[in-house]
């Protein structure tokens, strides 16, 4: 008796074990770069694994139209310009900043806030005042799905892709 309730409460401790380290485990973690070295953007990768990633309220999606989103996984994802640049068009200062994206069928708005080290885009109505521009991109097709989320700094753009979407905004450098 003794020895049924002691491997019971094993399996239990193992399965109580396992679920809170499944919840708690962390997408990867990337940095990209553009080959210019001028942008740098940090981010977690999250993978699609078959689930609907973006829809309209009431919709069961990861993530809901016209909602802030961390465009990532885990913390906020962070961009770096390492000189002044144009961003979809609007000036940005050479420096770190706090990348959300709000998504939507055929166009996301693209933000940088000054507010740094967020988890997610809990905060996001928090720190609206420290967003330093939104810029509108149209939403396209990806040729085939991206089933681990994508940043792809470039010299002249930054491209997000993931699932069967992606956008693209515009990047100069600024004065140089």
């Amino acid at each position: 008796m003794k020895y049924t309730v002691s491997l019971l409460l094993l399996a239990l401790l193992t399965l109580t074990a396992t679920v809170g380290f499944a919840q708690n485990a962390k997408s990867p973690h990337v940095t990209a770069e553009s080959p210019d070295k001028n942008i740098k953007v940090d981010y977690g990768q999250p993978s699609a694994r078959g689930r609907v990633l973006f829809a309209k309220e009431g919709v069961t999606s990861l993530e809901k139209y016209g909602k802030p989103w961390r465009t990532g996984a885990d913390a906020a994802t962070e961009i770096t310009f390492k000189n002044d640049v144009m961003f979809g068009g609007k000036h940005v200062k050479a420096g770190k900043y706090t990348l959300v994206t709000i998504p939507n069928e055929k166009e996301w708005s693209v933000v940088l806030n000054t507010v740094l080290g967020q988890w997610g885009a809990y905060d996001y109505d928090k720190h609206i005042d420290k967003n330093v521009l939104e810029v509108k991109v149209p939403a396209t097709a990806t040729k085939a799905p991206v089933e681990k989320m994508t940043i792809t700094p470039a010299n002249n753009s930054l491209a997000i892709a993931w699932g069967g979407t992606m956008v693209t905004v515009p990047v100069m450098n600024h004065g140089n």
